[in-house]
């Protein structure tokens, strides 16, 4: 029988018998949850006093190569320990490994400083900065996802919101939701969307600490539940082009005192306009990919523009009023799938933050279609030029952290450069006989 001592930092810890390991994980820069399984022994001595991990799990990018433009930590430095404090708040079961656990956990520097770099903690602190104007948090995000089944076929035409085509997904998000259940993750509405196997994804509202940990839940079991029945799931922005892309929309609202206060315009414009102003530069954890920007190209449903409207979907951010004020929120709709939902919901929250700072006023609502607008400032086309504006936003810069924009600006330069020093199929089909 697993015993754990209770102390406040384990309020909650339900320990079972059918425990065989315990999947320690912290999301990496790009969001994905790295860590190493424990035994049920060696997980409660984690939790108790934490547990050692390379600081190189700071310093990879996607594809695992390390990232050496860091000289304090990673493989620099000599890829030292991290301490990992377990939050079993989060400690759920992996319906797909039958005897599994995961648990979401905190990392700190070796002298037990909290590390700064961390994208949850990233959020947390810019969750704090909200609740120092007044307010508190309510998020959820949605994702559309590309799915292709055991012979690697796309598993819908790209009918949007096909009624016929949900029998089509119907045995995978028949044991997606019990599994995202187990990880404590409510999965309100699933539907087809406008392109051959993308499927959208809806979780509920949470306190925004929570919302961030479900859309890391639910990105990790959507992909390890369909390895395990033999399919592929893919976040990527974009699949195809001339096919709608795969977001990561966030919604937002604001609480005070036990009510939404964005049912009230003004508190909620004043949001929208900080999240507007600061658009540009938080286009660089919105869209973090070289792929997340052929995305965003009009017409699909993926803004290009700072915009914003009523119930507007052709805008960068949505404000979405309801009769029933828990409902009122805005939907910022820039991000990709691809983003770090901890990154993403940082910069949302900052840019509404600095707005109900300030009381700041949105420019005039956009009415129709927002791609038609060419007097609207355009958002940035492409991983430079997001760079560039992340660069010149001191706010937004300083609201993140300095040390975390600067360690954040060097993994996207690292993207660039990885780019740049690659040749590309188009390259070739395109210049090979001619040039």
């Amino acid at each position: 029988m697993i015993v754990v001592e209770a102390t406040p930092s384990t309020m909650g810890y339900r320990p079972s018998e059918h425990v065989e390991f315990v999947l320690v994980v912290i999301p990496d820069v790009n969001g994905s949850l790295r860590g190493k399984a424990l035994r049920p022994d060696a997980f409660e001595a984690a939790v108790r006093h934490g547990t050692v991990m390379t600081d190189l799990l700071l310093a990879l990018d996607p594809v695992d190569a390390p990232i050496a433009d860091y000289e304090t930590f990673g493989i620099r430095s000599g890829a030292a320990d991290l301490v990992v404090h377990p939050d079993v708040s989060t400690l759920h079961d992996l319906r797909w490994r039958p005897g599994w656990r995961i648990c979401i956990s905190t990392p700190s520097w070796p002298d037990g400083t909290r590390c700064e770099l961390a994208a949850r903690e990233v959020l947390r602190g810019c969750l704090a900065q909200l609740t120092e104007v007044g307010y508190d948090a309510m998020a959820a995000l949605e994702y559309e996802v590309r799915l292709r089944d055991a012979q690697h076929q796309l598993v819908t035409s790209g009918i949007s919101y096909s009624a016929g085509e949900v029998a089509a997904i119907d045995p995978f998000i028949s044991a997606l939701r019990p599994a995202l259940e187990d990880l404590g993750v409510e999965l309100t509405a699933v539907h087809t969307e406008a392109a051959p196997g993308l499927v959208e994804l809806n979780l509920a509202a949470r306190p925004a600490l929570q919302a961030a940990d479900d859309a890391a839940y639910t990105k990790f079991a959507v992909k390890e539940l369909a390895r395990s029945m033999g399919m592929q799931a893919s976040f990527l922005a974009k699949s195809a082009p001339g096919e709608e892309g795969s977001s990561g929309h966030v919604h937002i609202s604001a609480w005070r005192d036990g009510s939404n206060a964005f049912a009230e315009d003004a508190t909620m414009h004043a949001a929208i306009a900080g999240v507007l102003e600061h658009l540009p530069a938080a286009s660089l954890l919105l869209n973090p990919t070289i792929n997340s920007y052929k995305r965003l190209v009009p017409g699909w449903f993926a803004p290009t523009n700072v915009s914003w409207g009523v119930e507007n979907r052709s805008c960068a951010v949505r404000a979405i009023t309801s009769a029933r004020p828990e409902l009122c929120r805005l939907e910022c709709r820039r991000p990709g799938a691809d983003a770090n939902p901890y990154l993403a919901l940082a910069a949302v929250a900052l840019g509404a933050a600095d707005g109900l700072r300030r009381g700041a006023t949105p420019p005039p609502p956009v009415v129709g279609d927002a791609y038609s607008r060419t007097d609207l400032p355009a958002l940035p086309a492409s991983l430079e030029a997001a760079l560039r504006a992340f660069e010149s936003d001191g706010v937004l810069r300083e609201g993140l952290g300095e040390k975390f924009s600067d360690y954040y600006a060097t993994s996207r330069r690292w993207e660039l450069k990885a780019f740049q020093a690659s040749v590309t199929n188009w390259e070739r089909s395109r210049y090979e006989a001619s040039v």
